[in-house]
């Protein structure tokens, strides 16, 4: 179905007991095939997720996880519906992430720059969050030698580390929660940290702080604009300290990117458009003072400050004459290998942060080089985590 699902082209394959397949192509729902029955999916349900897993799975009646089928990196959730069992399968790309690859303006590189602040990427569910977020990072990895550490539920696009030193960490597997994970961080030596998600006050208020201290942060936020994305931040937060968090934010702020996306049909690609919220002294002031109403009134006269709002982005989309096609010939695939068996000895450290030594395959920033003699440098998350390893090496 996965190969299906790839195969017209879909981002979203959806499965439900008793239904045919519905797959998302281009942001439309269509349905392909037979009826899927209900024995079916709760075998696929239990070969997934794994019977050291299956019992969280019956308590919560959901589970997450991501995983790569048929060659496809894939962000699934499992869930219990009245039919029975039903997947939510996100497909991921399979290009590597840049800004390039993505058609997203090269302004947004500027925003990775600093060496701390907090950047949010904000847009609706299945906007291409996680692709624009991958894609910065990609951009530190391939510029600069950081120590890049991810915190994800679950985790979306595999790294290799190019010039940047990246971990990454899943939630429930690697850590038992977004909060513990950022506490963590703090004694890892990060220089960026990505958050999956600000889900809650207390995630959102160690992301801020992490953003305070010395840290670049990126995390993503459910809204459709940039004002409205801060205004959640801060509304998140009891109405007793959200003048405290108003001006922590507007201190760490160093950019907002709003996205969505549009088909274009004469592409075939559904492509980002994004407001891009550049925090000036007047930007800041508003925040502080919890005037987000005001910022929309900046933005229309802030393009001399690096300020892109939507109707200014669309004038730059329609100029733009050269594409990046997922689908084009010279496109080089990146598939991702099988599942790596669990090494007993400890991976190499990359000597200065260089290139990984063997070819990568379907992940993030894999280039077409010849193989050398030396071995890879392995950071794919390894099925079972910390518990699986503790056994073989028992």
């Amino acid at each position: 179905m996965i190969e299906l699902a790839r195969s017209q082209g879909a981002s979203d394959l959806h499965l439900e007991s008793g239904l045919p397949a519905a797959i998302r192509v281009r942001g439309t729902l269509r349905t392909v095939g037979e009826p899927v029955s209900a024995k079916t999916l709760a075998e696929a349900a239990r070969t997934i997720i794994g019977s050291s897993h299956w019992d969280e799975f019956v308590a919560r009646r959901s589970f997450d996880l991501s995983k790569t089928i048929t060659g496809v990196r894939c962000r699934i959730n499992v869930l219990h519906t009245a039919r029975g069992v039903g997947f939510a399968i996100r497909l991921l790309s399979t290009f590597q992430a840049t800004t390039e690859n993505l058609n997203l303006h090269p302004d947004l590189k500027k925003l990775v720059q600093p060496s701390n602040g907090l950047l949010l990427i904000s847009g609706p569910t299945g906007s291409g969050k996680s692709s624009t977020m991958a894609a910065l990072l990609q951009e530190i990895n391939l510029s600069e030698a950081r120590h890049i550490v991810t915190i994800e539920s679950p985790i979306e696009y595999v790294f290799r580390p190019r010039r940047s030193f990246i971990r990454q960490r899943e939630v429930g597997r690697d850590t038992p929660s977004f909060e513990q994970a950022l506490l963590d961080s703090l004694r890892e030596d990060p220089d960026v940290l990505m958050v999956g998600e600000m889900r809650d006050p207390e995630t959102m208020r160690l992301t801020l702080n992490a953003a305070e201290t010395g840290h670049l942060v990126m995390t993503t936020v459910h809204s459709s604009t940039s004002a409205e994305a801060l205004q959640r931040v801060v509304g998140a937060f009891p109405s007793e300290i959200q003048n405290a968090v108003a001006a922590q934010l507007a201190d760490a702020l160093v950019g907002v990117v709003a996205q969505r996306l549009r088909f274009r049909p004469d592409l075939n690609i559904r492509v980002p458009e994004c407001e891009i919220l550049i925090p000036t002294h007047a930007v800041r002031s508003f925040i502080r003072n919890r005037d987000f109403f005001k910022i929309p009134q900046v933005m229309e006269t802030g393009a001399e400050h690096g300020i892109w709002t939507f109707a200014r982005y669309q004038g730059w989309l329609a100029k733009r004459t050269t594409w990046h096609l997922p689908n084009s010939a010279d496109e080089a695939p990146d598939n991702e290998p099988a599942e790596q068996p669990v090494s007993h000895g400890p991976a190499p450290l990359p000597t200065g942060y260089m290139k990984p030594d063997v070819e990568p395959q379907r992940t993030l920033g894999s280039e077409r080089t010849p193989a050398k003699s030396a071995g890879p440098i392995d950071i794919e998350p390894i099925e079972g985590g910390l518990g699986e390893l503790l056994k073989k090496l028992g």
